[in-house]
């Protein structure tokens, strides 16, 4: 099931790069940019990551805090933004729960071959929770700034 505009952005408690529970509610006193990437490492998920942090400062004038999500332990959050010079928030979602609620855990197309996992894809959610944009099944490379556009 899809997110649409509107709707309240599902709750979630996660672990950070730090192995630190972050959950939504922690966030809410500021626009959230929620994105959720498949795997740390990969060319297209770094292309996005680098994209979001060289726009961190805009997003902060804006108020707004971005936030990715992915399958991959806290252990590898952090050597992926000590690697790729990250400046934000990374939880790691190892059970797949929250990127079920979110509808990013889905079948996609993958070399030919139909397979489940993260679609690509972002959420601008509220001060209230509720979510203002959704971008599902997007491309990584100008991402970020399409975001930013958005706001």
């Amino acid at each position: 099931m899809k997110l649409e505009i509107g709707d309240k952005a599902p709750d979630f408690r996660l672990k950070n790069q730090d192995d630190i529970e972050i959950g939504l509610k922690d966030l809410n006193s500021k626009v959230i940019v929620l994105y959720f990437y498949p795997k740390d490492n990969t060319p297209g998920c770094t292309i996005e990551a680098q994209d979001f942090t060289e726009k961190l400062d805009d997003f902060a004038k804006k108020g707004v805090v971005i936030v990715g999500i992915s399958p991959d332990s806290p252990k590898s959050h952090k050597k992926f933004i000590e690697k790729q010079n990250l400046k934000h928030i990374l939880l790691s979602d190892p059970t797949r729960s929250v990127a079920t609620n979110y509808g990013v855990y889905a079948k996609k197309m993958m070399y030919g071959k139909e397979v489940f996992g993260i679609v690509r894809s972002s959420f601008i959610i509220d001060k209230n929770g509720e979510i203002k944009k959704v971008f599902y099944n997007i491309k990584a490379k100008g991402h970020a700034q399409d975001v930013l556009d958005s706001l």
